[in-house]
């Protein structure tokens, strides 16, 4: 049998770009909340453009954009079907990508890139802006551009990197697009055939397109919608003036868990988080780590006690298979942002290195020497510190690892 049917229409309202699982179990999935409580013809359709391959779109182009999210629990498993996916496109559809983003009726563009994407050598930023300036020459109206990656002040980011691309064009991108800040947060481990036939036992049916991911959500964000939004505050979304603090408590936390995690489990022959956090003696290296890693977020100390004691069932629950080589992917960047940012923070603050943090950037530089390289980025690292002393590598990270994932 095949996979759910579609019931809802919604027109197209807003577009996405990098079609990936995130997406499909964090912003189409709010976006599928906010379309569930309201009439018809007020839903939010998204055109959802790939990234860097067409697969997904393939896929889901074969379901009318429909598709299954299993939430899986340590208690168990549920089931939803979403499709406020109406469209799903190659990314390599490049007329579509434009007259999409020109559509008077688009006034919403999130954005799931990746953080490499962010880069100056990146094809994406100017893909936005080109996209963009066709929408101000077309008269179109403002627009929200939504970036949901893990990077600090992201929407403020992906503004500065898409009007450098637009060059001539950026006053007239400037004056039509609002970018916004988010903190996003969801794990959404890859998904494997073991998963699709847990789907195919509870609902019947096959669905290739089906996406795996935990009972956690949140989605913090602070800027402008001129052309208005979903109503994702009906799923639990927040609108806050800043989201510096929420976004500090993501990267330094959970982020800076994972990333230890991931070079700690890996060295001990692990493949989940579920079972790097079981050890006994990683669990409280991470516990470790994240009460130093705590001072630096500006939020009150009970609620970042709420917040930890939900992280810690999320990190031990044995049925989301977060896999530590998924998130070893362009570990450089990712430690720079949640390791070694708060580490300098205490050393500008006239504060001691903390052992944890220290111990933890330590054992990041030993997963780069001796476990094999995930990426081209991350290999570029490993070669640069293996060159330098085993007495100075820790210091050399620590001065000179850069937010683009380089040794300055």
């Amino acid at each position: 049998m095949t996979g759910p049917a579609r019931t809802q229409h919604p027109p197209v309202r807003a577009a996405h770009l990098g079609l990936g699982a995130f997406h499909r179990a964090h912003q189409a999935w709010y976006t599928q909340q906010a379309n569930d409580r309201t009439r018809a013809e007020e839903g939010w359709g998204i055109a959802a453009f790939t990234g860097r391959t067409p697969a997904a779109a393939e896929v889901l182009s074969g379901s009318d954009g429909v598709y299954t999210l299993l939430e899986r629990s340590a208690e168990g498993d549920r089931v939803e079907t979403v499709q406020s996916i109406v469209r799903a496109v190659p990314g390599a559809d490049e007329r579509s990508w434009l007259d999409t983003i020109a559509d008077p009726e688009v006034r919403v563009l999130t954005v799931t890139v990746t953080e490499t994407a962010y880069s100056a050598t990146s094809s994406v930023p100017g893909r936005i802006a080109t996209a963009l300036a066709r929408r101000a020459a077309a008269e179109a109206g403002a627009i929200a551009v939504v970036s949901c990656d893990n990077l600090p002040r992201n929407g403020r980011m992906l503004r500065d990197v898409v009007l450098a691309a637009a060059g001539a064009e950026a006053t007239s991108v400037s004056d039509i697009a609002s970018f916004v800040d988010t903190v996003v947060d969801r794990i959404t481990p890859a998904v494997t055939a073991e998963d699709i036939a847990v789907v195919r036992d509870i609902t019947g049916y096959d669905d290739p397109a089906a996406v795996v991911t935990e009972p956690f959500s949140e989605w913090v964000l602070a800027g402008d919608f001129p052309g208005g939004a979903p109503d994702w505050a009906q799923a639990g979304a927040r609108f806050v003036a800043d989201v510096g603090p929420y976004e500090a408590r993501k990267l330094y936390l959970l982020n800076a868990g994972h990333s230890f995690l991931a070079a700690a489990g890996r060295l001990r022959g692990y493949e989940t988080i579920a079972e790097a956090f079981d050890d006994a003696v990683l669990r409280a290296d991470t516990e470790a780590l994240w009460a130093a890693q705590r001072t630096a977020v500006d939020l009150p100390s009970a609620e970042l006690d709420d917040w930890l004691d939900a992280l810690r069932i999320r990190f031990a629950n044995p049925r989301i298979a977060h896999r530590l080589d998924q998130i070893r992917r362009d570990s450089p960047i990712k430690v720079a942002l949640r390791l070694v940012a708060p580490l300098r923070r205490r050393q500008d603050a006239d504060d001691a290195v903390d052992e944890a943090q220290r111990h933890a950037v330590e054992t990041w530089i030993r997963s780069l020497l001796e476990l094999d390289p995930t990426d081209s980025g991350t290999a570029a690292v490993a070669r640069a510190l293996s060159a330098v002393p085993a007495t100075d590598r820790t210091r050399t990270v620590i001065d000179h690892l850069t937010p683009e994932g380089t040794l300055a």
